[in-house]
């Protein structure tokens, strides 16, 4: 008898081939989003650059060009906090099938007062959670038409240790930046899992997973001219936190593993393995308040009332 050949322990080096197949990246001309693009690229897939910022974007293709031979790189122009926009976004990607899409575009605020989307949402939860939400809505069928596409989630360990105010989900009442940006990607890694939820309920082939990168400093980020540039002050400066923390490109890689890994199952929580901060990628517990369900099927139908989309 002959047995197939053990599959090899997954590395960040060597990641398995995906000829053929077309992922999508929000978010993905700078920061984690770049990283995340430019590693999947080398892996033979179509990636589509998803930003508001064309020139941006031109510039982060041009660079993973650069450092991936023969990327199949192109970007198409998507602005998460314009919830209309994103019903043309599924047309204009030109293909029949999605693979995969890593939400991953972001806004973070440090500083008050209170802004607001176009449509009149918190900017920071409309442009991460609903705008996120609203998107899968209008991908699905093309993620429905792949054999096994994934939605993945990027999350943030800031939202470890928030927990949501389903009353006053757009920080009406009290804003505090910090905690209104953990909030909106705490509610970014509730919809990944009850996303999951939902599509096993359906019997989808589409998987929802969720991912976080740990402690991700630009000073420990390796340069990308012009998307990145790392001074060798800031890269001395950072080299304590190293011991901590890692740089976007590592960030990076629970996102990546979630999209490739053909051991991943849907509605699980990917990070890196030293304390969730640094390291490889591995499968970590769901937290204990993102398992849930009341609250995730609370923000959902709210998600679904602001939006006019329903992803499930």
């Amino acid at each position: 008898m002959s047995s197939a050949p053990p599959t090899p322990p997954w590395s960040v080096h060597r990641l398995p081939r995906a000829d053929g197949r077309v992922f999508l990246v929000t978010g993905a001309n700078a920061g984690i989003g770049y990283f995340v693009a430019e590693q999947l690229s080398a892996t033979g897939a179509t990636v589509v650059l998803g930003s508001r910022n064309p020139a941006k974007a031109e510039a982060a293709a041009t660079s993973i060009r650069a450092h991936v031979a023969g990327a199949r790189v192109r970007a198409v122009r998507l602005d998460l906090a314009d919830l209309p926009s994103l019903r043309a976004v599924a047309e204009s990607l030109e293909v029949e099938r999605l693979d995969a899409v890593v939400h991953n575009a972001g806004v973070a605020l440090d500083d008050p007062p209170r802004e607001e989307t176009a449509g009149g949402h918190e900017l920071m939860f409309g442009t991460n959670h609903l705008g996120h939400f609203a998107l899968t809505g209008w991908l699905m069928p093309l993620l429905a038409a792949a054999p096994a596409a994934r939605v993945v989630t990027t999350g943030s360990f800031a939202a470890k240790s928030e927990r949501l105010d389903l009353d006053d989900l757009q920080s009406l009442q009290d804003y505090r930046p910090k905690r209104a940006y953990g909030r909106s990607k705490l509610a970014q890694m509730y919809f990944g899992v009850e996303l999951d939820r939902r599509l096993r309920a359906a019997g989808s082939s589409v998987a929802s997973v969720v991912a976080h990168p740990g402690g991700a400093l630009d000073s420990l980020t390796p340069s990308r001219p012009p998307v990145h540039v790392r001074t060798t002050g800031a890269r001395l400066s950072a080299a304590p936190a190293g011991l901590l923390l890692q740089g976007k490109h590592a960030g990076a890689w629970p996102a990546v593993r979630a999209v490739l890994d053909p051991s991943v199952r849907g509605g699980q929580l990917w990070g890196p393995r030293a304390f969730g901060l640094r390291g490889e990628p591995r499968r970590e517990p769901v937290w204990d308040h993102l398992a849930d369900g009341s609250v995730a099927a609370r923000l959902w139908d709210a998600s679904r009332d602001l939006t006019g989309v329903d992803p499930g």
